[in-house]
């Protein structure tokens, strides 16, 4: 499947061409079964408290997943609406929905969620806040016990609907006690504060210690197109995340089970006016909108891992494109003779494998490429390889149209606010995106001059953003090039700092073609476009004199340009210096990545504080629904996690393609072994099978556990097989519940699960298998039989397996199609000694990480950085 929350075909709901209605994703219809065995559609006239007269009488909306829930992003869709409007400063906007998560029922209203337990108000927006004055009459009957009415010219009716958190000390179970306490003593003073009857303290019901700007997931405005449609991906929270909601929180049942406490997901229609104002400018969380909200039950998936206390922890390490799965198997894991809590360190692969290779006990390694024997100082290489996962690399995008006021058609200007959701890049663009080569990707006041910048009169030929590259918009739907997205969000991608086989293989994949490599070595695109020489891998073009060596293991900040510090020059308006990295700051992981792209959080860069001692710049709230605009590199588990739209990637049979578990095993069945060890497979961009692969995604990569059998654990090494068994068997059953194989990854063809059978009984027993005489050695031979210690043991039989469960390979895809042409090439110069990487702005990593705002804990597997 595509990514994390939301399948491929979802996230790439289709868009019509340029004069036409955008048709939206039916999750019901596109998402995979694993999520659509929970979704759930509600009518507002079989479900709304008020239904004849509500905005949208025949409002359906349909939710992706509501059963094993985790922290993610679950995709919100409905028809039957009417085209929306944009807010501004006075108005929330026409004909919308507002969604957000609450924790409490209503106990006036069974079936309902209670409004006061909603996570509501904290974008600060007309039509979004919690309270606000009216009009005494305009107060509906179910509101008057949440209102201060009028005393006086000076003191205007007032309404507020306080939030009571899951959390408020000994008042979990009468919700209604400390509402009716706090409405009891607000009253307004003569400025229109809202104050204590008892004192002069400020209330404000929109802002506290529960949930801000920066960490509220609502939704104020969600747009619907023409034809009545609209979609949007919802980011749900746990306890983890928000302790007043406590969704998953566990909670054991009478029969002891352990289950995660519920939640609510709602859905406000507002209209075109509200009740006393001919504008929607007063809350959501008001009766006379509350009364025609949808909801939804939301199940979780109890927080935090279920193994038994005091259970000797096992340690693995590697590859980050493992952990979605790892998250999901590791409750079933503590189970069983050698049952383990097992703690993953997300890490450099190459630094895992060492480690492994010994025979002193280490963490078990999860990788997509083999031992580097340079490393160790040997000629054999003694891990044995076992294909545990398969999955790949995504670039997640969520950027809303906005239309040029000039240049765009009075269609296309009606779907202002709407997601863009599909994008196509190629090696060269993905190149572009990598290395600050577009104006807005780099600081603002700095000088760019080297990119052939020299004003906002004469630009140069770089364009500012992706959006406005003649390459983008030439192979992109032509409504693209009617937008005029700008900033440094759109100008580059979101990556993690840090060492990974991903990030070589994205690298592998820019050299891949012929004009990447061009562009890399200095050459200009077709409109004129060159790359940051800082940048190249000509070495008479960087400016430090050395090329960058690439493939690289990590997304270097190569360009150490900066903005001056002004606070001694220009004490007034002057702000302090700003260099790459804190302009454009690194993410934690790859999986951070994607869920900034859900919030839409580009991390950018907020304004100088001189008042703060000492001063500093502030970090931009999340751009809302309607105005986002952000790229990022992740994995495609963590892209379906959090139901972000990805981009369709050239490959080399010359198609666009999605990661979907279609084409992810599509890319599988055309993997050859790699030159080093013949056990790992690999997608060669420059392989005959590849370029006769139309349907294969070409950032597809295997993940292998290693461990060299010889380590002298016994009983670590008795769990690490069972590890990789249930993988590779039970764990390869796609699904969302515990246990199961989640979305973003394809099941293991039938070859690869001998394979690492066959090494997991390596690795118990303490031998390296030898390969029977006229046997294949590698996954892709689809050999159905091995040997421990010189012993066969055909596929099926002979070799220790754990559970009962089967596995559910995937039935071996077939590869077809005709040869493209030559797409790879050399690889450029070994990174030298004291090279470009050397002189990059290293201060600015501890800067950047210290911007970003705190990602969620995946809870469902602990790890340690």
């Amino acid at each position: 499947m595509t990514v994390a929350g939301v399948t491929t075909a979802l996230l790439a709901s289709t868009l019509l061409g340029a004069g036409s209605a955008v048709i939206t994703a039916d999750p019901a219809a596109a998402a995979g079964d694993e999520l659509t065995s929970s979704a759930v559609t509600v009518k507002n006239r079989d479900y709304a408290l008020s239904r004849d007269d509500a905005p949208f009488p025949d409002l359906e909306v349909s939710v992706s997943q509501t059963k094993d829930l985790v922290s993610q992003g679950i995709r919100v869709s409905w028809k039957n609406g009417m085209q929306s409007e944009r807010p501004s400063s006075t108005v929330g906007g026409t004909n919308f929905l507002q969604i957000a998560q609450c924790w409490g029922e209503d106990a006036d209203h069974p079936g309902h969620p209670d409004r006061r337990t909603c996570v509501y108000g904290g974008t600060l927006g007309q039509g979004s806040y919690r309270d606000g004055t009216t009009d005494a009459a305009a107060v509906a009957e179910e509101d008057r016990g949440y209102t201060h009415f009028s005393e006086s010219f000076f003191s205007p009716t007032y309404t507020g609907i306080p939030f009571v958190a899951a959390n408020s000390a000994g008042e979990a179970d009468d919700t209604k006690a400390p509402a009716d306490r706090v409405l009891n003593n607000l009253t307004t003073n003569a400025a229109g504060d809202i104050v204590q009857k008892t004192g002069d303290a400020y209330v404000d019901l929109n802002t506290n210690q529960f949930f801000t700007a920066y960490t509220t997931n609502e939704i104020k405005w969600a747009g619907t197109g023409a034809d009545g449609t609209g979609s949007v991906p919802f980011e749900v929270q746990t306890t983890t995340q928000s302790t007043a909601l406590g969704c998953g929180t566990p909670v054991e049942q009478p029969d002891g089970a352990v289950t995660g406490r519920s939640c609510w997901l709602v859905i406000i229609p507002r209209g075109q006016g509200d009740s006393g104002s001919a504008e929607i400018n007063r809350s959501g969380l008001w009766w006379d909108a509350w009364e025609h909200h949808l909801a939804v039950k939301l199940d979780f998936k109890p927080v935090g891992v279920r193994c038994e206390i005091g259970e000797a922890e096992r340690q693995l390490a590697g590859s980050e494109l493992i952990s979605e799965a790892m998250g999901s198997w590791q409750p079933e894991l503590c189970k069983g003779e050698n049952g383990s809590p097992f703690v993953l360190s997300d890490g450099r692969e190459a630094d895992a494998l060492v480690k492994a290779a010994g025979t002193a006990p280490s963490p078990l390694a999860f990788t997509s490429r083999p031992l580097d024997m340079d490393r160790i100082g040997g000629t054999v290489d003694p891990l044995a390889y076992a294909p545990v996962a398969l999955s790949g690399i995504a670039i997640s995008f969520s950027i809303d149209r906005q239309p040029h006021p000039q240049n765009a058609s009075a269609e296309e200007k009606a779907r202002a606010g709407l997601p863009m959701t599909q994008l196509k890049l190629t090696p060269r663009l993905v190149a572009k995106l990598l290395t600050a080569s577009y104006v807005d990707a780099l600081p603002d006041g700095a000088d760019k001059s080297h990119i052939g910048y020299e004003s906002f009169e004469n630009p140069g030929k770089n364009p500012r953003t992706i959006v406005q590259d003649k390459e983008f918009q030439a192979i992109n739907d032509p409504e693209w090039s009617k937008q005029i997205m700008v900033g440094a969000s759109v100008a580059d991608a979101l990556a993690p700092s840090g060492r990974s086989d991903l990030a070589v293989r994205l690298w592998e994949y820019v050299l891949s073609d012929s004009q990447a490599r061009a562009w890399l070595n200095g050459e200009p695109d077709e409109n004129g476009m060159v790359v940051n020489p800082r940048y190249s891998t000509n070495a008479e073009i960087n400016p430090g004199g050395v090329a960058l060596a690439l493939p690289a293991d990590g997304f270097p900040k190569a360009d150490p340009i900066e903005k001056p510090d002004e606070t001694e020059s220009n004490p007034s308006n002057g702000t302090g210096p700003i260099n790459l990295v804190t302009w454009r700051p690194f993410t934690r992981s790859f999986a951070d990545s994607a869920y900034r792209v859900l919030r839409g959080d580009g991390l950018v860069l907020g304004e100088w504080d001189r008042n703060a001692r000492p001063p500093k710049f502030l970090t931009q709230p999340r751009q809302l629904f309607g105005s986002q605009k952000v790229i990022g590199v992740t994995t495609a588990p963590a892209a379906e996690l959090y139901q972000t739209a990805t981009a369709a990637l050239l490959n080399p049979a010359g198609e666009y393609v999605l990661p979907t578990r279609e084409s992810i095993a599509a890319a599988a069945a055309a993997m050859t072994p790699n030159a080093q060890q013949a056990k790992v497979l690999e997608y060669s961009f420059s392989g005959g099978a590849a370029k006769a692969a139309p349907s294969a995604y070409p950032l597809t990569m295997p993940v292998y556990a290693a461990l060299n059998p010889r380590q002298t654990d016994v009983e670590e090494r008795a769990a690490y097989a069972d590890l990789i068994r249930y993988a590779v068997e039970d764990g390869q059953v796609p699904g969302t519940d515990v246990g199961q194989l989640p979305p973003g990854y394809a099941p293991l063809p039938a070859a690869w699960v001998t394979q690492a059978l066959v090494a997991a009984a390596a690795i118990e027993v303490g031998s390296l298998p030898t390969a029977p005489a006229g046997a294949s050695t590698s996954a892709a031979g689809g050999s159905s039989s091995g040997s421990l210690g010189g012993v066969t043991t055909p596929s099926g039989s002979g070799v220790p397996t754990q559970g009962s469960g089967a596995s559910t390979p995937m039935t071996e895809p077939v590869v077809t199609g005709e040869a493209a042409g030559e797409l790879a090439g050399a690889l450029t110069p070994a990174d030298p000694a004291g090279g470009m990487l050397s002189a990059a702005v290293p201060i600015g990593i501890a800067l950047g990480l210290a911007a970003a705002l705190a990602v969620p804990v995946m809870s469902r597997l602990r790890r340690r950085a």
